[in-house]
């Protein structure tokens, strides 16, 4: 987490600097791969910071939702999470998730192998892509050796 870059960006969009938003962001960037429910990030900063309530911490995420600093993901399970997105525009979408059917692991996937295609339609149709979200739901590993056996 670059803190100087985001007290930077809270004063560029006349926001206040907190002490209440730099614990959340702290909270989402001490768990790296992670996704964190709201709750979650509440319960790691009420460890340190009881005072913070949890109606601060969903009002802090949608302040660093709306300034690009974590990504909101949703598996299709009914929770929202989040997690610490890239710094820069062109590297906010090469992030994708695999998602075990079976016991509900989710994976990173960080090759982007969407580029050729974003070209293409580029191309053939004057659409620029600037962002899309990949889920590929399947059995991992660990599912599949189980079954196996």
């Amino acid at each position: 987490m670059n803190e100087s870059y985001f007290k930077d960006l809270l004063k560029k969009n006349g926001l206040k600097v907190t002490s209440q938003r730099l614990i959340v962001l702290e909270a989402v960037a001490s768990c790296p791969g992670k996704h964190l429910s709201a709750e979650e990030i509440y319960d790691l900063v009420h460890e340190s910071y009881p005072e913070v309530g949890l109606a601060t911490v969903y009002r802090t995420l949608q302040v660093l939702l709306e300034l690009h600093m974590i990504d909101k993901v949703n598996f299709d399970d009914g929770v929202v999470r989040y997690e610490m997105c890239e710094q820069s525009e062109t590297a906010r979408h090469r992030h994708h998730h695999l998602i075990c059917k079976k016991c509900g692991k989710v994976y990173a996937f960080e090759d982007d192998l969407l580029d050729n295609l974003e070209r293409t339609i580029l191309l053939t149709t004057g659409f620029e892509v600037v962002d899309h979200e990949v889920k590929l739901y399947g059995y991992c590993r660990d599912c599949i050796e189980k079954e196996q056996m």
